[in-house]
């Protein structure tokens, strides 16, 4: 997906949220443990009770890996789903992937040519050539780690050389040499507050995916404060906080209740920013 058709999207339904489609086996209600397709079956009540709302869907990799051949294939299924029935929807593959050049090279021909996705989260550690091959691809975008919401973001993201400048300045900086603004977006976490604001002068105009609202504690007026752009420039990710938002058989129902509570401020922000 082009840029300009994401920030239509997020004009058009006054939403930049996105959705975390990470069902753990384990939590999923029980009237859906008895269908045929488990995972499946509870991502597409979750599509269907939340698409309206969101901009964006975000599989992480680790929910469908941990499940074996069944898994992967409840994740292609979720994409096509997404694909054939609300294809404006913005397809994000949570896999953190990043390996020498030719390993890549595979990771990047999984993601974008076999299951066609619009993103791929890809760790930056190994540098330029394990970055570059997932580039290139018409439409399609690499979301960098730069800056996390968990506790050991500040084992490394936070180290400072002698002139002050910390490493996931050093990784936004050097990677903004790679590509445009229109093919790398970066990961920075809700729950960093007004650290916005030094992202913002180190990548001005790149979309950045934010996870932490909700469960982890997150402040989406914090977000939109500090790391709004003009065209928006935020994908905000929500998870647990709408897809267990109920384990009864009102799971999709309890969904999209919070999926709609989440859009709305996000709507008002917008229409504060003057976007929308």
């Amino acid at each position: 997906m082009e840029r300009k058709a994401l920030v239509e999207n997020i004009r058009r339904k006054g939403s930049f949220l996105c959705v975390g489609l990470d069902p753990d086996i384990k939590k999923l209600p029980e009237c859906v443990l008895r269908k045929e397709n488990p995972i499946l079956a509870f991502n597409k009540a979750i599509i269907d009770a939340t698409a309206k709302y969101t901009v964006a869907y975000k599989p992480n990799l680790a929910f469908y890996e941990s499940m074996g051949l069944e898994g992967w294939i409840a994740l292609e299924e979720t994409v096509k789903y997404l694909k054939a029935n609300y294809p404006d929807q913005f397809i994000i593959a949570d896999a953190k992937r990043g390996d020498i050049g030719n390993t890549s090279q595979m990771y990047a021909r999984c993601f974008f040519e076999q299951m066609d996705v619009d993103a791929v989260t890809v760790a930056p550690y190994m540098g330029e050539d394990s970055v570059t091959p997932f580039l290139g691809y018409n439409g399609k975008w690499v979301i960098l780690l730069a800056l996390t919401s968990n506790k050991g973001s500040h084992d490394f993201q936070f180290i400072t050389d002698n002139d002050g400048k910390r490493l996931f300045e050093h990784v936004i900086e050097t990677s903004s040499k790679w590509a445009s603004p229109e093919e790398i977006m970066y990961v920075v976490g809700a729950t960093q507050g007004k650290m916005f604001e030094d992202i913002r002068k180190v990548a001005p105009d790149n979309f950045l995916l934010v996870p932490g609202v909700g469960a982890q504690g997150g402040s989406l007026e914090e977000v939109a404060r500090y790391g709004m752009t003009e065209e928006c420039g935020l994908l905000v990710n929500s998870s647990r906080g709408i897809i267990y938002a109920s384990n009864g058989e009102d799971f999709d129902v309890a969904a999209g209740r919070e999926a709609e509570k989440l859009r709305n401020q996000m709507a008002e922000l917008l229409k504060a920013k003057h976007i929308i």
